[in-house]
């Protein structure tokens, strides 16, 4: 699978969507936006993005994570793989790891927050009709009767046809479909967007830690094919990184990284 280049991201790009929505009035905004409600402030939870329960339970890294002022916890992300079977689990998992991380031993249930888990797609999701799909737990029996666990998980899409969605979230699912910018929330977003990709920082970030790389050389390691590693800082020593910052990712030795450049003549 081919691999973007930093210069070609988007807001449509999970890591690009991320910086952005570091900027608190941003994420705030958007929230409000997408769920259509008023939030007096958002926490961002940055040390705990990567979420591992146990070392046998598979983590999760969320794109955006942020509690509001009433303890209700945010995770965002966005979504342009077309694989809705994949994507309907992964937020059954998500939920079950959020659910357990902060529900501490000794605690009672009702203590666990409410929470949303948002997928924002680039593709026609469902139906394909609509740009908002909304589920919560309810009894098959009586639909009227809601379960209020507190849980939410919520898909919009770019590409709905019906007319079912605010005007402010149509101009901000237009706005990632590729649109111009058409209000000042969206002005900010792309400025945002402009700042995020002349971020040399963030541009070697993306080089060394983009996620296809990092899963590239994990099932390497796993699977003992140094062959998968070799690969991996190939590809890094062509988006110019440092000998020393690919060893420290991969894992291998300078000296070794040295020799693998040589061999494919990019030293």
């Amino acid at each position: 699978m081919r691999i973007k280049s930093f210069d070609e991201l988007t807001i449509q790009d999970n890591f690009i969507f991320q910086k952005v929505m570091l900027k608190k009035p941003i994420c705030k905004a958007v929230l409000e936006r997408l769920l259509d409600i008023s939030i007096e402030d958002i926490v961002y939870i940055q040390e705990e993005k990567t979420l591992d329960v146990s070392l046998e339970t598979k983590s999760i890294r969320l794109d955006v994570y942020v509690n509001d002022d009433r303890g209700t916890v945010f995770n965002i992300e966005m979504q342009t793989s077309k694989d809705m079977e994949e994507l309907v689990k992964r937020t059954r998992f998500y939920q079950s790891i959020l659910d357990m991380y902060h529900l501490q031993k000794g605690q009672k249930y009702m203590t666990l927050n409410d929470s949303y888990i948002i997928f924002i797609c680039t593709f026609p999701v469902f139906t394909g009709n609509r740009h908002k799909y909304t589920f919560k737990n309810v009894c098959m029996e009586e639909h009227d009767i809601l379960l209020n666990d507190g849980a939410t998980k919520l898909f919009l899409s770019t590409k709905g046809k019906m007319d079912d969605i605010s005007k402010p979230l149509q101009r901000f699912l237009d706005y990632v479909d590729g649109h111009a910018a058409s209000d000042e929330l969206l002005r900010d977003i792309e400025s945002a967007v402009d700042e995020a990709k002349h971020c040399e920082a963030w541009r070697e970030e993306y080089s060394m830690l983009s996620m296809d790389h990092y899963t590239y050389w994990k099932e390497g390691v796993a699977e003992g094919r140094a062959e998968g590693k070799a690969e991996v800082v190939i590809q890094m020593l062509r988006k110019h990184l440092s000998l020393e910052m690919i060893a420290e990712v991969t894992n291998f030795t300078v000296e070794e990284v040295k020799a693998i450049a040589k061999e494919h003549a990019l030293i």
